[in-house]
C-alpha cells in the first residue's frame, strides 16, 4: 500500500478512546486527516513511517499542513487513540488472523506491517482483526 497525502475518512471500531490531551507541534510536514501520526525525536508530530525512532500516538482527525512552514509553526488540532483500520502489506509480511493480538509495525501513514523490518519501523499498536479490507489496530 501507499501513504496517504490527502484527507481520508479511516474507519473506526467503536468510540474513539480518548484523544492526546493537548495540541501537538507539528514538524515541516503534511499531516492529513485519517493519517496515523506519530512524535519524532526532535517533539513534532509527524506522519508515521519506517522510522524506528518514530512514537505512533494516534490518528489525526483534521489536516495539519506545515508543509509550507518550520517545524512548531502550527500545533495539531486533535489527535486520537482507539481502534482503526489500516491497509494490510504484502508478501512476509502481511498481517494475517494468526497475528490477532500480537504487535503490529508502521510502514507508513496508511499501511501496517507483520514485522519491524529487522527493527528498522515503530509498533505502530495492538493487532485486534484482519478482514480483506485491512486490518484493525489498537493504536496511541
Amino acid at each position: 500500500m501507499t501513504a496517504i497525502s490527502a484527507d481520508k475518512n479511516r474507519k473506526r471500531l467503536g468510540e474513539s478512546e480518548g484523544f492526546v490531551p493537548q495540541r501537538l507541534p507539528v514538524a515541516a510536514v503534511k499531516v492529513p486527516a485519517g493519517a496515523m501520526a506519530a512524535m519524532n525525536t526532535s517533539g513534532y508530530m509527524t506522519n508515521a513511517g519506517a522510522t524506528s525512532s518514530l512514537k505512533i500516538i494516534g490518528v489525526n482527525q483534521v489536516m495539519a499542513d506545515n508543509s509550507g512552514g518550520s517545524a512548531g509553526d502550527i500545533s495539531s488540532e486533535r489527535v486520537e487513540r482507539g481502534t482503526y483500520l489500516f491497509a494490510n502489506s504484502t508478501s512476509t509480511d502481511e498481517i494475517t488472523a494468526a497475528d490477532i493480538g500480537a504487535w503490529c509495525y508502521a510502514v507508513d501513514n496508511n499501511t501496517v506491517a507483520k514485522t519491524d523490518n529487522t527493527g528498522a519501523r515503530p509498533k505502530a499498536g495492538k493487532i485486534v482483526g484482519v478482514e480483506s479490507s485491512g486490518v484493525w489496530v489498537e493504536v496511541g
